[in-house]
């Protein structure tokens, strides 16, 4: 009798995949502007100091600080220097009235803000004794010429476009978007607007991948719902690895006798994982499907068809796979040390990722129901607990925290 393996823990499942991408190779200019969510191709220089010059933090008056050293200095207002413009030098003696964001004119050498300066006429009283350089941005204070600004499998947020921006770049070297093929096994499934004939149940894993694929940014080739036959999968598989990088199939990865995953990927091209000890997400499968007589192939997972067990592996397995498929460099989610506020007697001999939510004294709550087929609990949840295999858990414990923030884009 051959001896059954064990299956795989959540980490060696996460090292195959990840292992096993070659990431996309192909890329496009885009504006910055339509940049955001995209991953970077290359290093980007900044070309510029930033400040590209000496310049006020604060609305007040630019002064010389010696002529301030009594802390009550009485001093004629000699110009007026608005944000981008450039002043006069400034005279010993004077000050110039100057403005957020303006540049300081050459002599002066320290800015006092405007609440500690009181107007008299064309004079100004300054009741403070600056040190040079108070209130001044420096040249180059952020960014120097010649530096790196943003490093090569950058995913580009908010921040990254502006940061780009600010150095002047108009259009960034991206990789393209991978294109991803989805497909759900299951005569039992229908789609929202049909009337639910018995036995049937609707589709949300299409809703659900269809979102989670989209907050990615791929470009999504659906092929709907596939019947539960051996040959529609094979054909389907087929379809699907001419023109994709990634095939993704919820349900049909169990072992019963109508699950044809499995059986359809070998006869198509093989698997290199199937099954892992995760709760919920035990059925996993990845592989590769044939493309053809091209002589490669597109990549395959298989996800279980319980909508939280596919939301959770998606979530821990998928999201990874792609980001690095497009190139980025780091995808681990961050995890956060938290408080548990319940208790969990017994820990499951799996690798458990429970449905949690940040209570209002900053612990976790537990959702009552952790079975694979409530979708409500991911829907009230902040995020899952990864609760090692045959855990405890008593209130007050400290455990490791894995909020949807980190784990959907």
């Amino acid at each position: 009798m051959t001896e059954k393996k064990p299956m795989l823990s959540a980490p060696e499942a996460l090292d195959i995949l990840l292992s096993s991408v070659r990431p996309v190779d192909e890329g496009e200019i885009l504006p910055t502007l339509d940049a955001n969510g995209r991953v970077l191709a290359f290093d980007q220089t900044s070309q510029l100091n930033v400040p590209p010059m000496d310049n006020t933090q604060m609305d007040g008056y630019a002064v010389r600080a010696e002529d301030c050293a009594s802390g009550s200095a009485q001093l004629r207002v000699s110009q007026r220097i608005p944000a981008g413009h450039v002043g006069e030098p400034l005279q010993p003696g004077t000050a110039a009235r100057i403005f957020t964001g303006a540049m300081i004119p050459e002599g002066a050498d320290a800015v006092v803000m405007q609440e500690q300066c009181e107007a008299s006429g064309d004079s100004v009283i300054v009741r403070h004794a600056p040190k040079p350089g108070e209130w001044i941005r420096r040249t180059g204070e952020d960014i120097r010429a010649g530096n790196i600004i943003l490093f090569r499998g950058t995913r580009l947020r908010a921040q990254e476009l502006g940061l780009a921006a600010s150095v002047g770049l108009a259009e960034l070297p991206v990789m393209r978007r991978p294109r991803v093929a989805v497909f759900f096994t299951g005569d039992e499934l229908a789609m929202p607007g049909e009337p639910l004939k018995p036995g049937a149940i609707y589709n949300s894993n299409k809703f659900t991948l269809r979102g989670l694929l989209e907050n990615l940014g791929c470009e999504i080739a659906d092929y709907g719902i596939v019947p539960d036959s051996l040959e529609a999968t094979r054909e389907t598989l087929r379809a699907a690895a001419a023109g994709n990088d990634l095939i993704i199939t919820s349900g049909g990865v169990s072992v019963g006798e109508e699950d044809h995953i499995r059986p359809a990927v070998e006869a198509e091209g093989r698997l290199n994982m199937w099954q892992i000890a995760i709760k919920p997400g035990k059925p996993l499968a990845f592989g590769e499907v044939r493309r053809g007589d091209a002589g490669d192939s597109a990549f395959f997972i298989g996800l279980p068809g319980n909508p939280v067990s596919s939301f959770v592996t998606f979530m821990l397995f998928v999201r990874p796979f792609i980001l690095r498929l497009q190139g980025v460099a780091e995808v681990a989610p961050k995890v956060f040390a938290m408080r548990a506020d319940f208790a969990l007697p017994k820990g499951d001999r799996r690798n458990e990722f429970l449905r949690a939510r940040i209570n209002p004294s900053g612990g976790l709550d537990l959702f009552a129901n952790q079975s694979s087929a409530v979708l409500t609990s991911t829907v009230w949840g902040d995020g899952l607990i990864d609760n090692p295999p045959g855990n405890a858990i008593s209130p007050g414990d400290i455990v490791r925290f894995l909020p949807f923030s980190e784990l959907l884009y």
